[in-house]
């Protein structure tokens, strides 16, 4: 008796042997995956890099834009930015006010000296702010410590501001044959002088970024050092906020000007008598005029 077409149903061992992948088939697939993966986590990664740098720039024109607008309602003067690594002075009216170190000190972690100090109301209070995303670097104490980053990254260009005892005299005693700004109306090319930066978590300690010229007269043949160095979490790049209010990313060339954001990496200062000093100098003439 012949079976209908209708009541025929595949058996259980032929069903498996329709859907079933092979060992092979399994391993290209896994392979293809491999190669996807590898394809785009740079793409990835790069994306992400590029977001912080972003932010990173935000971050510095949001600095710039507030440094404005404390010259506004005080008489064009611009905030006080006062050096006080291996000082024990202190005040809120500086633009912030702490001291960054490498041991659990509350200045690492104390937002108030951020936001209670001069800038910190022309920032709403925030202190995201004054710190780049791509800033990680962390002591073996302070990871021990369980924390998740230190406070701030950023630094305000010593040449600008009043700088107490420094510059009592009208002129900046760190560097006398440059021009120390006091008022946003005394900078002559605002597009080409920085006002905040990235700083080197080596070299952040206070709010103060300071590079000395080497011996007026002798520019080309004097010893040259870093003293305080910029960061360069950006690909070998620093974000710059200028006095025009426009921010932008400075990438570095020299070898001696990139170095790890890890505690003691860069081993200040950082004497350039052999080495190239083509940052050094771009540095320099960005941070103020020479006083003829």
């Amino acid at each position: 008796m012949e079976t209908s077409d209708s009541n025929w149903r595949p058996s259980p061992r032929s069903t498996l042997g329709s859907r079933a992948f092979t060992l092979i088939e399994l391993l290209v697939v896994m392979a293809i995956i491999a190669i996807l993966a590898g394809l785009l986590l740079p793409t990835l990664s790069q994306g992400r890099e590029r977001a912080r740098a972003i932010r990173c720039l935000n971050n510095t024109r949001q600095l710039e834009l507030a440094c404005a607008a404390y010259a506004t309602e005080n008489g064009d003067l611009l905030p006080y930015n006062l050096g006080m690594a291996g000082t024990s002075y202190r005040t809120n009216l500086n633009w912030v006010n702490n001291v960054m170190t490498w041991d659990l000190s509350d200045d690492n972690t104390n937002v108030v000296t951020l936001t209670e100090a001069g800038l910190g109301a022309f920032v709403g209070r925030n202190p995201g702010v004054y710190r780049c995303p791509a800033d990680r670097a962390l002591s073996a104490p302070q990871i021990a410590a369980g924390w998740s980053g230190r406070i701030r990254s950023y630094a305000m260009n010593a040449m600008l501001g009043d700088a107490g005892a420094i510059s009592a005299g009208g002129f900046n005693t760190n560097n006398p044959g440059y021009t120390q700004f006091f008022k946003t109306s005394q900078i002559p090319q605002p597009a080409e002088i920085f006002t905040f930066l990235d700083e080197h978590p080596d070299s952040v300690n206070d709010g103060y970024f300071i590079n000395k010229a080497p011996a007026y007269g002798g520019r080309k043949g004097s010893p040259a050092q870093w003293t305080d160095l910029p960061a360069s979490y950006h690909s070998r790049a620093t974000a710059f906020a200028y006095a025009d209010g426009h921010a932008a990313l400075h990438s570095w060339t020299d070898p001696d000007t990139v170095h790890p954001p890890q505690p003691f990496a860069a081993d200040l200062p950082i004497v350039l008598i052999d080495a190239p000093r083509l940052d050094f100098y771009w540095v320099l003439e960005h941070m103020s005029i020479e006083t003829y």
